[in-house]
């Protein structure tokens, strides 16, 4: 009898399922951090204490993950990463779990930071675990699909987190986070191929990860890039009420969501080509949201013209500085990784603190302005680092 031989798998396929569990880890991790904002008077009224105080449930969770993020990662380096991404996503079962049942505002907090040195370790572990899984031709490709859970966890996490804290109990919301969890822990388990840490004796410090050619520059962009979006991002209502849009918040950030569902697309099609292109795209396009809400917050149509502009370039930066920062650590990349999150985390902190002294001196008006600032020495750096950092051409 003959048989017929199969025909290898094609060098560029990429391996859904696997990718699409790591996915469902950033959305978990996404998700499980921006959820309070939206249950911030249920939970402040059943723990007794103020809206204000029960916000700090973000800050925390901000706050483990800066923390925690460098020495975790190397103190785990040899770690396999199957049983580094499952004790990651354990601990936000654990974490959630805890916030759901805690009727004591310490405990719940405590739980929250217990939730963010989890996310410190699947952030820093996640884009390079996706990189391992695929060909060098196609790992910005599956860095998008990962990050994908980003924009998904703003865009439709967080509203139906909303709503069914609103019809069933802020506690239901984590709850059910939690058994989301549990089933990606499975999912995981079964579908997510396994892949070595790095050998002992092997990991970079800090500062000779800042020393190779490009991370530095990279690092920069991340941090003021972030910065500059969670300041508007952080403060989008109060804006909106400024021109009397409060009602709209929910609509100008479903703008913003879907189009940055169409960013992970363009750039996941384009990033293992273009990074260097797609990445001043980004900036100027988020540059000329902040320009249009600068020039033009009082006409409904062109605020929501700039949440679209805004979407289509915020969506794919994590992905693009994800692979930048990858690409220019090289072995050092797991090391360069954690320092993104930790840089990450800090400025999305820092947004907050920057965005409360600016609506206290100036109003909300200032917020697109500040933007545009933050976003000139951003705009610098990419096209400066031309060779190291954002090059034309990915190694």
């Amino acid at each position: 009898m003959t048989t017929v031989a199969q025909k290898p798998a094609p060098a560029r396929a990429l391996p859904l399922p696997a990718l699409l569990a790591l996915a469902t880890a950033v959305f978990v991790t996404s998700l499980t951090e921006t959820l309070p904002a939206g249950l911030l008077p249920a939970m402040s009224a059943d723990l007794g204490v103020s809206e204000s105080a029960a916000g700090q449930a973000v800050t925390v969770y901000a706050v483990g993950t800066a923390l925690t993020a460098i020495p975790l990662s190397a103190a785990t380096a040899h770690w396999r990463r199957k049983r580094l991404l499952l004790a990651a996503m354990a601990g936000f079962a654990a974490a959630n779990t805890v916030t759901a049942v805690s009727a004591s505002y310490p405990l719940t907090m405590a739980a929250r930071f217990v939730a963010g040195v989890a996310a410190g370790l699947a952030w820093a572990l996640l884009a390079g675990y996706a990189r391992r899984l695929v060909p060098a031709a196609v790992q910005g490709r599956a860095v998008a699909v990962v990050m994908a859970g980003v924009p998904v966890a703003l865009s439709v996490g967080v509203p139906a987190g909303t709503y069914l804290g609103g019809a069933l109990g802020w506690r239901t919301a984590f709850a059910l986070m939690t058994g989301v969890t549990v089933l990606l822990l499975g999912w995981i388990a079964l579908l997510v191929p396994d892949r070595p840490g790095t050998e002992r004796g092997d990991r970079a410090p800090v500062l000779r990860t800042l020393a190779v050619p490009g991370v530095a520059p990279v690092l920069f962009v991340t941090l003021v890039f972030v910065l500059a979006h969670t300041v508007l991002y952080a403060y989008i209502a109060p804006f909106l009420d400024r021109y009397g849009m409060g009602g709209s918040a929910d609509l100008v950030l479903l703008v913003f969501g879907a189009t940055s569902l169409l960013s992970i697309w363009i750039v996941g099609a384009r990033i293992d080509r273009g990074l260097r292109a797609l990445t001043v795209t980004a900036v100027l396009l988020t540059g000329a949201a902040a320009a249009l809400l600068a020039a033009f917050a009082d006409r409904p149509a062109l605020v929501h013209a700039a949440a679209a502009l805004w979407g289509l370039g915020w969506g794919g930066a994590p992905t693009l500085l994800q692979t930048a920062v990858a690409d220019a650590g090289g072995e050092q990349a797991d090391a360069a990784q954690a320092m993104l999150v930790t840089l990450w985390n800090a400025a999305m902190a820092g947004g907050g603190v920057v965005g409360g002294v600016l609506l206290g001196l100036f109003g909300a008006t200032a917020f697109p302005w500040s933007v545009l600032a933050l976003l000139v020495p951003v705009l610098a750096v990419v096209t400066g680092a031309r060779r190291h950092g954002f090059p034309a051409q990915r190694r």
